[in-house]
């Protein structure tokens, strides 16, 4: 195989992906995830490069690959082949794109896990220490809830993303895109608790802006946020499967089950199309017919 043409060829993508179209670094890693699958496979095939990869090929790899790979991830390495050989062929990099001809399978809408009203009280109301961590994470739950926001964009935040005065925080989301959510009065004051009681003692002698600090005074990570849910939720009864994204499905939905626009639930979350938000309304769907079997003298 071309070595030397194949590292050429992923290398300006990720650097395009990265630089120009402002993928996450979980975007990026997956999307390098793909082409490492892709050349494996190449290597034990043919000697191919990446101008040279026909349609044929690229079905045989994704027959070969399917046994492997969930749906999700099908889904994920076609993306990623789309995406490759469109910016092969606008560099000059290869003369047709071979994907052209490729057909994604029908994906079903696995709707996400929602918890009720009750159930993120209880969740929330869980964590009433006093100590700096538990202040900290206390502030954290209810900005992920009350504020919709992906974990990711939560442990980017900085102190000055906060406005406790006006009550917004200022989230950076996919493709580094910007927006202003509000703040409601519960998780405005457990911020500000955190921020006068908690985030000093835990900040270290190396000062950093990050609004959520580890013990050792760092930027707290993603999988520290996911371990402090999955030990709640257990602690709580609730759902296996939770996590942080589950606060976020969560507040999408009570917002429409409290009567929100469509288009005011797709701005809060950041979903560049609203075709993303709607699986909400089959969320809230959901949920009326549960009222209706629970309400309705002739449901039953």
């Amino acid at each position: 195989m071309n070595q030397a043409a194949w590292d050429l060829a992923c290398d300006n993508f990720l650097a395009h992906c990265g630089a120009e179209k402002g993928l996450a670094a979980a975007s990026l890693n997956a999307a390098e995830t793909d082409l490492k699958r892709l050349r494996t496979w190449v290597d034990a095939h043919t000697d191919a490069g990446p101008g040279q990869i026909t349609d044929a090929l690229l079905r045989d790899f994704l027959l070969t690959s399917a046994g492997d790979l969930v749906a999700s991830s099908r889904a994920r390495l076609l993306s990623t082949l789309r995406a490759f050989f469109k910016f092969l062929v606008s560099e000059g990099l290869a003369q047709v794109d071979p994907t052209v001809t490729l057909v994604a399978p029908k994906r079903g809408r696995k709707l996400p896990v929602i918890l009720t009203v009750d159930q993120v009280g209880r969740l929330l109301d869980s964590v009433a220490g006093t100590r700096p961590a538990d202040l900290r994470d206390r502030a954290m739950l209810e900005i992920l809830y009350g504020c919709g926001c992906r974990v990711s964009e939560l442990c980017g935040l900085d102190v000055t993303d906060l406005d406790l005065t006006e009550g917004t925080l200022l989230l950076r989301g996919k493709g580094r895109k910007q927006r202003l959510v509000p703040v409601g009065d519960p998780a405005r004051v457990c911020a500000e608790r955190y921020i006068a009681g908690g985030r000093p003692t835990l900040e270290g002698k190396a000062p950093t802006g990050a609004l959520f600090l580890n013990q050792r005074g760092g930027r707290l990570s993603r999988v520290s946020v996911w371990n402090l849910i999955k030990r709640v939720g257990r602690e709580t009864g609730l759902p296996a499967a939770l996590s942080p994204h589950t606060l976020r499905h969560s507040y999408a939905t009570h917002l429409l089950e409290g009567g929100a626009d469509l288009r005011v639930v797709q701005e809060l979350l950041g979903h560049a199309d609203i075709s993303t938000t709607e699986i909400y309304t089959h969320i809230d769907r959901a949920w009326l017919t549960t009222a209706w079997l629970e309400a309705h003298p002739r449901a039953k």
